[in-house]
């Protein structure tokens, strides 16, 4: 894996003339971030060695790399799965490249399904810990110049990121959750006894993917901040047909706040 690893940067590398500061993980149908982005190159993912390629609704599937805001960023235009039938360690190779291409700092955005009482579709959330209920993406052999057998976990996302976040948030007038989210394998969506557990467990909100890609973030000592769109809910007497058209949607109507938000922490950060 780990010359896997080396072979892909390498192959970015000729293709870019400058390190990214910032990388930014764009989740389901919140792609339109890209449009704000001074591109400078664009590299699909199928031609970049060893990548995987997202095979899901709403994520297009390449690297950006330009400004976002004047920072130098390189953004995923969609993500990789557990449920699409790669491993843990091709779902999460992304982040181990992006790490040695150079960012300092590493954003993730998600749908997921809002198990909380008090959310309501379309709020914004912090994500502030999570719950693992996927194969943990370092199980195997470790890569030990990328990080310690054994990683901390006391603080997954970053405490001074969040706060720059709930800052901004406030002066932009966008209103937020914090919360914990919890991560599943999908791809069905939860049954009601499923969410109930999932609530019992201390999570505020659940989808399929994120954590992995947070795990491996933390493995190389990069900060994250991650962020989530609630685009249904798991609650009791609130729970309805769902269909991932319908996740994109909800997200669509609050992607521009989301957008306002990541560019202003880009800039402050």
């Amino acid at each position: 894996m780990l010359e896997k690893i080396k072979e892909t940067v390498a192959f970015i590398n000729s293709k870019i003339s400058k390190s990214p500061y910032i990388g930014i993980i764009l989740g389901s149908g919140i792609g339109d971030l890209a449009n704000e982005i001074d591109t400078e190159v664009k590299i699909p993912y199928d031609s970049i060695p060893n990548f995987p390629v997202s095979t899901v609704a709403g994520h297009d599937g390449q690297l950006i790399f330009g400004k976002l805001n004047g920072v130098d960023i390189v953004a995923m235009q969609g993500r990789f799965h557990y449920y699409e039938g790669y491993s843990m360690q091709e779902v999460t190779l992304p982040v181990r490249v992006l790490k040695l291409l150079g960012i300092s700092y590493l954003f993730v955005s998600n749908a997921s399904g809002g198990v909380n009482p008090k959310f309501e579709v379309g709020d914004i959330m912090f994500i502030t810990d999570h719950i693992n209920l996927m194969p943990n993406p370092l199980i195997g052999s470790n890569i030990a110049e990328h990080g310690p057998r054994f990683v901390d976990m006391s603080e997954p996302y970053d405490s001074r990121l969040l706060s720059i976040a709930k800052r901004i948030a406030r002066h932009q007038n966008i209103n937020y959750q914090t919360g914990v989210y919890a991560a599943v394998t999908g791809p069905t969506y939860e049954t009601p006894a499923e969410y109930k557990y999932i609530h019992t467990l201390g999570a505020d909100a659940v989808g399929m993917s994120t954590v992995p890609e947070v795990i491996v973030a933390r493995h190389m000592s990069l900060p994250v901040f991650a962020v989530s769109v609630i685009s249904d809910l798991g609650v009791e007497g609130k729970i309805i047909e769902i269909s991932h058209q319908e996740v994109i949607e909800a997200v669509a109507r609050v992607t521009p706040k989301l957008i306002t938000l990541i560019k202003n922490i880009v800039t402050e950060v």
